[in-house]
């Protein structure tokens, strides 16, 4: 059945996380592609119309929080399951009696907590009655339920993706704490905002542990009169990570992305792994890093070694997959890389060259060879007239002209010899020159 408090168990003995665990929609932190105003899941619920649906997500994100949510408001009988306590047996009781319950026509919920433990043949278990309508499934998993779920039961369930809470969800969530009577609300307590979002920051898109954070912290803080105060001590003893205590959105945080950038460059990757681990461990969004570390890819590399940016879009993807601690190997590998690679800045160059024209010249038409032609009209007035085909030609290579006319001396690509972009600037050269020879610009 629901779960629910005894009257012997205090309120104040539960962990903040449980005490403050929303009731409401309107409390839920998080999940606005699902929940905002009109989403597909907010519209199930306020309607009480909910299928058979998965939860997928990381830990603390609100999976459990948001079935409890649904148990709330829903008229259908609600039971709560436990993948881990539960076996064959238990599953048969509950199924007979959300049977008789359908025969008498009251809908039954089953949610089921952790359902990727569940073997095979206990998920199967589930297969005759959510499909004679016996029951309405809601599977709560962490794994990816392609491979976790069996195909027959995953394809009668809609799987809804949670994503890890912002630093700003994480921050509001931590705020509510210190003013929700459920919380520190009847307390006075001396925090500042930059350690709540120290906090926000430490706990990594995890509710659980952002509140669990601060309860610790509140406890081991200092009394003063009638208030407690918390300090950037009592935040380092309870995350045990000094570096956590810099301002994501400050100095620090533009200094030491800085530093990373400058160590590549400078093709140090010691200096370079070091502000890496600095960042990552003070609980710096690991993405941020990637993106960071992907425009260097072809700021600073460039065309001198083309898989610089191959890789760092690959370690960016392995961040996006997997998410701390373990992408933490990964932009190792992609810094690393960087650094020792060539360098050349060639591409930034020539854009910036490009940027500058394109700005004061904004108004110069594209020449008429070169637009595109897909009505009459535009063809009357010559656009695309006289356009080679490349591919059509022997070398190919043609004299047409691309650039406007007040633009044709312009060269913004110089390519330097570092690495792989010799073989570009040859090849250029041997592109200039036979244009020169057919009379082309």
């Amino acid at each position: 059945m629901y779960e629910q408090r005894t009257i012997f168990e205090k309120e104040n003995a539960l962990p903040l996380a449980a005490r403050l665990r929303p009731r409401t929609l309107e409390e839920y932190c998080g999940q606005k592609h699902l929940l905002g105003e009109g989403k597909v899941l907010r519209r199930l619920i306020e309607n009480d119309n909910v299928g058979s649906m998965i939860f997928w997500g990381p830990p603390g994100v609100g999976k459990t929080t948001l079935a409890r949510i649904i148990a709330n408001r829903t008229k259908a009988k609600f039971i709560d399951f436990s993948a881990v306590t539960s076996g064959i047996k238990e599953i048969k009781q509950v199924m007979e009696q959300a049977e008789k319950n359908r025969l008498f026509g009251e809908r039954t919920i089953l949610f089921v907590d952790e359902i990727h433990r569940f073997n095979k043949a206990q998920q199967d278990a589930f297969l005759p009655f959510v499909e004679k309508g016996s029951i309405i499934l809601i599977g709560a998993t962490t794994e990816n339920p392609s491979f976790e779920v069996n195909g027959a039961l995953l394809s009668r369930c809609k799987v809804f993706v949670l994503q890890a809470l912002s630093a700003d969800d994480l921050h509001e969530l931590l705020t509510r704490a210190l003013t929700d009577e459920r919380g520190f609300g009847k307390q006075k307590i001396d925090i500042s905002d930059d350690l709540l979002r120290a906090i926000a920051s430490f706990a990594n898109g995890d509710a659980r542990v952002a509140l669990s954070t601060l309860e610790m912290a509140v406890l081991n803080g200092r009394t003063e009169g009638d208030k407690t105060v918390v300090t950037d001590e009592d935040i380092e003893q309870c995350t045990s990570r000094k570096s956590l205590l810099y301002d994501k959105k400050g100095e620090e945080h533009y200094n030491l992305i800085s530093a990373l950038h400058k160590s590549m460059r400078n093709s140090d990757p010691d200096a370079a792994v070091y502000w890496l681990a600095r960042m990552l461990e003070a609980g710096e969004d690991p993405l941020y890093v990637a993106r960071r570390v992907t425009r260097f890819a072809s700021e600073d590399v460039g065309l001198a070694d083309p898989r610089a940016l191959e890789i760092a879009v690959a370690a960016y993807q392995a961040c996006n997959f997997i998410g701390m601690p373990e992408c933490t190997v990964h932009l190792t590998e992609a810094v690393v890389y960087l650094s020792l690679a060539p360098k050349s800045n060639a591409l930034d160059v020539a854009y910036m060259r490009a940027r500058k024209d394109a700005l004061t010249t904004i108004a110069e038409p594209v020449p008429l060879v070169i637009r595109n032609a897909p009505t009459r009209l535009m063809k009357e007035l010559d656009y695309g007239k006289g356009y080679q085909y490349a591919h059509d030609a022997k070398d190919k290579l043609t004299d047409m002209q691309c650039l406007p006319d007040n633009l044709l001396d312009r060269e913004y690509y110089t390519p330097t010899e570092e690495g792989l972009e010799g073989r570009f600037k040859a090849r250029l050269e041997e592109i200039k020159t036979w244009k020169k020879e057919h009379g082309g610009k």
